[in-house]
């Protein structure tokens, strides 16, 4: 049977179209490597320029970016990202030292972000799950997450859902965009599978 052009029922019926597979969000995740800082400070400078996420106000730079992964690799901190199957990174997570002091060696601050588009998909639980196992893994303790209050409402629940509970809240530390911001403290308590080696976290004194 042969159909007009615009007649309608050359369209078939959904039951007989063929299905058409659903696409697939894949990702690895790994360790951080060089060549990926620049993509890791475009991601974290889109927040700073566009989201009040980060009280952070300046842009960051890639000496910046090449300065903090020395000293993760120094201290043996994660600095974990996410890559497309492309190789395009798409979104980071990192353990850094809480407080600078010594007697907090065993604590650790999560700083996590997602590329655009990147989020709503799992990725971010993922991320934030491999963070925790390798400071497990190395025998860190604790890890506290610092989130500003506005807009976080799925930081929160991305911390409540892998184990984080509220530790506290500050308000009106912050001031970005022509408005006060506080902060929401979160905290994980962490089961060490490991041994904490290495440099201790801050200067001797």
């Amino acid at each position: 049977m042969q159909f007009e052009p615009g007649d309608r029922r050359r369209v078939l019926p959904r039951h007989l179209r063929p299905a058409v597979a659903p696409e697939t969000f894949s990702y690895a995740i790994r360790a951080a490597r060089p060549a990926d800082l620049p993509h890791v400070r475009e991601i974290y400078n889109h927040f700073v320029s566009n989201s009040a996420v980060t009280l952070d106000e300046r842009r960051s730079s890639i000496p910046y970016w090449r300065d903090k992964y020395a000293l993760l690799t120094r201290l043996g901190l994660p600095f974990l990202v996410a890559v497309s199957p492309a190789g395009v990174v798409i979104g980071y997570a990192l353990a850094q030292p809480w407080a600078g002091k010594n007697a907090y060696k065993y604590t650790v601050e999560d700083s996590i972000y997602l590329g655009p588009g990147a989020g709503g998909k799992g990725l971010g639980a993922a991320l934030l799950q491999a963070l925790i196992d390798a400071c497990e893994q190395i025998g860190l303790r604790e890890m506290v997450a610092v989130i500003s209050d506005s807009g976080a409402d799925a930081s929160i629940r991305l911390h409540a859902k892998l184990g984080f509970v509220e530790a506290g809240r500050m308000g009106r530390v912050g001031y970005k965009f022509g408005r006060e911001l506080g902060t929401v403290y979160m905290r994980r308590v962490l089961r060490p599978t490991g041994r904490r080696r290495g440099s201790l976290f801050g200067a001797r004194r």
